[in-house]
């Protein structure tokens, strides 16, 4: 059995707790070599001392000097650096074999192009890597023949339920389309007037998931399930008109492929992120990842209904982007990191961030994306817009 080296980027969000919780249970089979988090230091010390990873990376030098302090004090070697330059470097290690790319946001990119131009083995969970530099980060991928293994738990499903030797063609595979699986978020049964008062805490109370607020915020506007479209197409080279969004409340079936014998294969599992973690950790083999069987009889029945657009214009934005192809998405993306941020500051309302992104997106020229320099552009501009309309909105 080869043994595992590993990099993970967000170890201290709840992908990357799942991921060394898996880790943990397989000491035999993998090891830590970088662990990189933003600013939670308490549980990046603790995690540094259980894993004993050679380096940890932290947002800036004034948190990196008290993580190295404390680490110095409990005679740990652990060697601490800080920024965005370091993460680059940590996902580039000759000795790494794999990357868990976890950081959530924009701030993923670099780091994660950084692993596919290396030609690591990427476990990518990021969505803005694909979302925001599909192009780009897709290329990098083919020309240094890296592993590029998908997450996110409706992006793993398909993978499980495609053919296993799917090159990329829906036709040559006999595929009619894919079915991205959605749970609604907290507020798909809220009637559509309400939805301009609802808390940023509210919006945060996911139903199935345990999750960062940001994810929280974009499942509650379906945004995550448009991003997720976005990743799908890229992935799997599928277009937009072969991918249909069905909301599922219970979060059991997790994705599906349809097959154009009329055939419907599916991934059924509990809500645990560690499934498809330890599926891409282990791939092509099987572990344990310490999560209970599914019970179906306990379900007893699983639900189903078509998204609606006007309850969730951020799922209609997104297809729209994907539909515009090169820097349309990037623009998504961009406006809507801004708005629920926002929105989470209390400064917006949460039926802004869709007219915030709507806003962004008309006023944005859609742009080729050739190279890592056009996606940076597109998504600066981007956001200086989306402050600018942010800034205009709140001083109303």
């Amino acid at each position: 059995m080869t043994l595992q080296k590993l990099t993970i980027l967000g170890s201290t969000g709840s992908i990357g707790v799942n991921t060394l919780d898996v880790v943990r249970r397989h000491p035999q089979r993998y090891r830590v070599i970088a662990l990189c988090a933003h600013n939670q230091i308490d549980r990046l010390f603790e995690q540094c001392l259980e894993f004993q990873p050679r380096f940890a990376v932290v947002r800036d030098a004034e948190l990196a000097a008290e993580l190295q302090r404390r680490l110095r004090l409990a005679a740990s070697s652990i060697h601490v650096e800080s920024g965005p330059e370091a993460l680059v470097r940590m996902a580039e290690l000759p000795e790494v074999d794999s990357v868990m790319a976890a950081i959530v946001g924009s701030a993923g990119l670099q780091p994660t192009l950084a692993a596919a131009v290396a030609g690591k083995k990427i476990l990518l969970a990021n969505k803005e890597a694909l979302v925001m530099a599909g192009p780009v980060f897709m290329r990098a991928v083919r020309e240094s023949n890296s592993t590029l293994l998908p997450i996110d738990s409706e992006h793993n499903a398909i993978f499980q339920s495609l053919p296993a030797d799917y090159s990329g063609s829906l036709l040559k595979s006999g595929v009619r389309s894919i079915l991205l699986t959605a749970s609604g978020g907290p507020f798909r049964n809220t009637p559509v007037a309400d939805l301009e008062h609802v808390s940023p805490e509210q919006a945060c109370a996911h139903p199935n998931w345990v999750m960062g607020r940001k994810i929280s915020v974009d499942s509650a506007t379906m945004m995550n399930k448009g991003l997720e479209m976005i990743e799908a197409h890229w992935l799997f080279n599928v277009p937009a008109e072969q991918i249909e969004v069905v909301i599922h409340p219970q979060s059991v079936i997790h994705s599906l492929v349809q097959y154009v014998d009329g055939s419907v294969i599916a991934e059924l599992g509990n809500p645990d992120m560690r499934t498809p973690i330890a599926h891409g950790l282990a791939y092509p083999e099987r572990i344990n990842a310490g999560v209970e069987p599914l019970d179906l009889c306990k379900i007893a029945s699983l639900h189903f209904e078509r998204p609606d657009f006007e309850r969730f214009p951020c799922l209609d934005l997104a297809f729209r982007a994907l539909r515009a192809g090169h820097s349309a998405p990037t623009t998504l993306n961009a406006a809507n990191e801004l708005a629920v941020q926002a929105f989470l500051d209390g400064r917006i309302g949460f039926t802004a961030i869709s007219r915030i992104i709507a806003t962004v997106m008309d006023m944005s020229p859609v742009t080729e994306l050739a190279a890592l320099s056009d996606v940076i552009d597109a998504d600066s501009a981007a956001r200086k817009l989306a402050e600018q309309i942010i800034g205009e909105m709140v001083s109303v």
